[in-house]
């Protein structure tokens, strides 16, 4: 369970007096893994209407550039090693759709998700899988939320992730151009043989996001991650 999301109980040592603070307030947060270290508040920013800039903020209150918090980084961590419903050898984290995670209170947690394409069925499977990891950890309260720019690319897809599509025998997309073109020279390698010898044998297979194809060398049919 990770510490320092849930709730906060109790008051202020003496509430009511001069000079003091009263009221509820949030459980300390320990450093993640270690169960120990200095403790510090949930990372609650100031929004637009409380000094911070109304273009550099998130729907959280806190600004787009500023640096994720210990806590935050854990349930990333978490979040991302969610497996995606419709590539399982997959994790959301290498597939590259987890944008950001946002500790927004006390047991509020709010996550960024941006889906391959717009429309795409898959989201509604995450954002309820990602919900569910995150209260198994202890968030009580998590709201996941869909961003669409910057769009999502299969350049996205990290090192990692391209190495477990060939190892399952999906053809990886292959890398794009600074202009969002695919190099003509890039070939499409079987994943069984490793031939540049293939041929499309349908635009669409199992998913939108992959098309099938056969190889001229072994024969085997593979499925190719199509670049977006």
């Amino acid at each position: 369970m990770v510490t320092g999301v849930g709730a906060g109980t109790g008051t202020e040592p003496g509430a009511g007096r001069p000079g003091t603070r009263s009221g509820p307030r949030a459980d300390p947060v320990t450093e993640p893994g270690t169960g120990t270290g200095p403790a510090v508040e949930p990372d609650v920013r100031p929004g637009p209407g409380a000094g911070a800039d109304p273009e550099a903020a998130t729907g959280t209150g806190r600004r787009e550039d500023a640096a994720p918090t210990a806590l935050e980084a854990e349930l990333r961590r978490i979040a991302g090693r969610v497996p995606d419903p419709e590539l399982p050898v997959l994790t959301l984290e290498e597939l590259g759709v987890l944008r950001a995670v946002h500790v927004s209170g006390a047991g509020r947690v709010q996550v960024e998700l941006t889906p391959t394409y717009t429309g795409c069925p898959a989201i509604g499977a995450m954002s309820s899988d990602i919900e569910r990891a995150l209260r198994e950890h202890g968030v009580p309260e998590v709201t996941v939320v869909t961003v669409l720019a910057p769009a999502w690319s299969t350049d996205d897809i990290s090192a990692e992730g391209r190495r477990k599509l060939a190892e399952s025998g999906i053809a990886p997309p292959r890398p794009r151009g600074t202009d969002g073109a695919v190099p003509l020279t890039l070939s499409i390698r079987c994943p069984h043989c490793g031939s540049a010898g293939t041929e499309l044998l349908s635009r669409f297979s199992s998913t939108a996001c992959k098309a099938l194809r056969r190889c001229t060398a072994c024969g085997e049919p593979f499925d190719h991650f199509k670049e977006l």
